[in-house]
């Protein structure tokens, strides 16, 4: 499957994001009970993430599911 310009785009924010939140993909997964491995894949732009993924990846950081696509 491409590389679609949005996932790209949702990829690079949600790694900004989780970095500046000075949280490990490991920590993230956690708080978003989703797997590290997963949290990688959705940086490299692999996942065409899910809504309710979002959802949780969003509560986790303490930001809008909205601040993801910005």
């Amino acid at each position: 499957m491409p590389v679609t310009p949005t996932r790209r785009q949702f990829a690079v924010r949600l790694r900004a994001l989780r970095k500046k939140a000075g949280l490990s993909q490991e920590e993230l997964g956690f708080k978003s009970g989703l797997h590290r491995t997963y949290i990688g894949s959705i940086e490299r732009a692999e996942q065409n993430i899910s809504v309710d993924n979002i959802h949780k990846l969003a509560k986790a950081l303490k930001v809008s599911p909205e601040e993801l696509f910005k």
